[in-house]
């Protein structure tokens, strides 16, 4: 008999016992449901019924037919390091995450956030991938060289209720960005994007194009030279590398950017401040209001610090951070 946890709640029952009989094939399960010989609860399931925690799922196969089927995942070990956790709840990490640092793997042999971000809830005895199907995860992302706060969900229903907010735009982004040159207003900018997956680099235009999304970054200046400027920016729409590209289509790139930057700008800096990564950190996130199982997030804010890196430079520029 398998109880479903908190954490695995919200999931479809297909989903589940994928995971606990990874050996078995789709086809398969729906005949044992269709046959009772896996039930929900006592009664006959179809497999699309979402799980609540405390469900109960029984399944009559031989030992023999179970064994062959039940999944044997090697047993992992998760690595361990200082995580920066902003705030944390039975639901929800929100954690400060360092430049350098991948949010999630792009290859098998990456260690990201995420496997961090595990290695602590099974450090801390939340969470164990021997015992549960389900498996916490980042739930928002940032490039490599980007610092800042990254919410992670410990339990499906977090998942699923950051997928929405996160899809409505609900959740506000802001970010603090160091660019070049004077920018010296307020603006909203409008434009669309669009990925080039080979080449990991993103376009704008000004005018929809064929496979492009739509954008909208708002961004105001909050010290001003003639040399770079520091913009907080409200990310409004969240697709991959929008603020850096979206500034560098109009003239001002976010300074030791090296895929949309200006080299000559980079290069200076390199010399002067020991710039080494894209200045770019996000910042603060705003909640609304929150429904169940999020609902003490209701109209809370988070902020993360600016690493020592980026406060070097505007404290050597400015005298101050602003």
């Amino acid at each position: 008999m398998i109880i479903v946890q908190e954490q695995e709640a919200g999931q479809r029952l297909t989903k589940l016992l994928g995971s606990r009989l990874g050996g078995a094939s789709t086809g398969f399960l729906y005949k044992m449901l269709r046959k009772k010989n896996i039930t929900l609860n006592g009664k006959k399931a179809d497999g699309s019924e979402r799980l609540c925690a405390g469900d109960e799922i029984r399944i009559f196969l031989s030992e023999e037919t179970y064994e062959k089927f039940a999944s044997r995942e090697e047993e992992e070990h998760f690595p361990e390091a200082h995580l920066d956790i902003i705030y944390e709840d039975t639901q929800i990490l929100i954690v400060n995450k360092p430049a350098g640092m991948l949010s999630q793997k792009s290859s098998p042999r990456d260690v990201s956030l995420n496997e961090y971000m595990l290695g602590y809830l099974v450090r801390s005895g939340q969470w164990s991938p021997g015992e549960q199907a389900f498996r916490p995860s980042v739930c928002s992302r940032l490039d490599r060289n980007t610092s800042g706060l990254v919410v992670c969900g410990k339990t499906m229903s977090a998942l699923q209720c950051m997928a929405e907010l996160l899809r409505s735009r609900e959740l506000k982004k802001y970010y603090l960005c160091l660019v070049s040159g004077r920018v010296e207003s307020a603006q909203r900018l409008e434009a669309w994007l669009k990925k080039d997956a080979a080449s990991n680099r993103v376009a704008i235009f000004e005018e929809e194009q064929n496979g492009a999304l739509p954008i909208i970054t708002e961004f105001e200046p909050l010290n001003v030279t003639d040399r770079a400027t520091i913009l907080k920016v409200h990310l409004v729409t969240g697709r991959p590398h929008q603020i850096r590209a979206h500034l560098a289509s109009i003239g001002h790139p976010v300074v030791g950017d090296g895929k949309y930057g200006d080299q000559a700008v980079n290069e200076s800096f390199r010399r002067e401040y020991g710039t080494k990564r894209q200045l770019l950190h996000a910042w603060r996130i705003e909640f609304p209001q929150m429904e169940p199982p999020l609902e003490t997030l209701s109209g809370k804010s988070f902020e993360a610090d600016l690493p020592h890196d980026f406060r070097k430079v505007l404290q050597k520029m400015h005298g101050k951070v602003t």
